[in-house]
């Protein structure tokens, strides 16, 4: 991860769904508002950067295992 304080995936998921639940809720100034937003748009971002990260290691696994290993050959 980019930030070393970073949540973890399921943490930053967890804020962003009760961020957004606030948001839903309404009652809150424009200026709350804006604030969960802008925080909201910033944990998307983590929890796209974690998913991403994830993807990439999935393909890699895949790749890999697609591969014949060289020990594996009988010669």
């Amino acid at each position: 991860m980019a930030e070393e304080n970073a949540p973890s995936y399921e943490k930053a998921r967890e804020e962003l769904t009760e961020v957004v639940r606030r948001l839903e809720a309404g009652g809150l100034t424009l200026e709350q508002s804006i604030e969960l937003w802008e925080r909201g748009e910033k944990l998307a971002a983590l929890c796209e950067e974690w998913l991403q990260g994830a993807r990439v290691k999935l393909a890699a696994a895949m790749a890999q295992r697609r591969q014949p290993d060289a020990d594996d050959s009988p010669f």
